[in-house]
């Protein structure tokens, strides 16, 4: 992608306008490494504990953004997914250096760097950036959640206005993780009610209901780093982030979002109600 672009308000970034402008600015450092690996004819992919793979650009990525804060941010913990947590107190960056791995490796455009800043385990801030796509998006606590496609200007995201499950579009990752938990029964008969699903996958689906091109998004199975850069920035677009229980925020292991219209009605349905 091209420079960092820019966002509302102008003016020298304090606060958390500060804490958004260096997210973004590590996240053009990410994408000039991920784009250098993707489709490498070199790039060394291996085997996590849970079989799940790690490529060359995931632990490149992590490295650099762990350093990077370090010395921008030395009082901030840090939770990455490769190399864990350190540092503690009530600010801690979260990261996901590659969401969407195996497409990576395997040369599909669908990836992103996923960053967050929390404070005391609430998401205040997020950035999204997918460099194969053209696209990033961000957003911060009270400032609006935004997307640049292929360096074009800034535009403000909306959710969705759709109010009936039967003129819903629904996104997923796949059917396996709902097998698992024993949840894909109910998940079928969402799919039969709504007016189209399509499993977009990982980031994109809550990107893509950030936009308000998709008006439903859920997973049965989530780490933090999946999900603490997406929730601001489908809150901040006006919709509404929770766990399949219903308590709002990162912390339930599994994600539920809406265009906030229609939320109670899709917790509903993957409950079996």
């Amino acid at each position: 992608m091209s420079s960092t672009p820019e966002y509302p308000p102008a003016g020298p970034a304090t606060g958390l306008a500060a804490d958004l402008d260096l997210a973004l600015r590590l996240a053009e450092e990410a994408d000039t490494v991920t784009t250098g690996r993707f489709r490498a004819a070199d790039l060394v992919v291996s085997s996590k504990p849970d079989l799940s793979p790690v490529s060359d650009a995931d632990q490149a990525v992590e490295h650099l953004i762990r350093q990077r804060l370090a010395t921008e941010r030395p009082a901030d913990a840090f939770c990455g997914e490769e190399s864990g947590t350190t540092g503690s107190g009530p600010r801690r960056w979260v990261l996901d250096p590659i969401d969407g791995t195996k497409n990576f490796v395997r040369g599909v455009p669908v990836w992103a760097t996923l960053l967050a800043l929390l404070v005391e385990d609430d998401p205040v801030l997020g950035v999204v950036s997918a460099p194969a796509l053209g696209q990033r998006w961000w957003a911060g606590r009270g400032q609006g959640a935004f997307c640049s496609s292929f360096g074009e200007p800034p535009r403000l995201l909306r959710v969705s206005r759709v109010g009936r499950l039967a003129d819903a579009s629904l996104s997923y990752a796949s059917l396996s993780g709902w097998a698992e938990q024993g949840r894909q029964q109910a998940l079928l008969e969402l799919i039969g009610q709504v007016w189209r699903s399509r499993a977009y996958g990982d980031f994109w689906s809550y990107m893509l209901l950030a936009e308000g091109a998709v008006d439903l998004a859920a997973e049965p199975e989530l780490s933090l780093w999946d999900m603490a850069a997406l929730a601001p920035i489908v809150t901040e677009a006006g919709g509404r982030f929770s766990g399949l229980n219903g308590v709002d925020g990162v912390q339930q292991g599994n994600a539920a979002a809406s265009n906030g219209l229609l939320h109670e009605a899709l917790l509903g349905a993957l409950a079996g109600r």
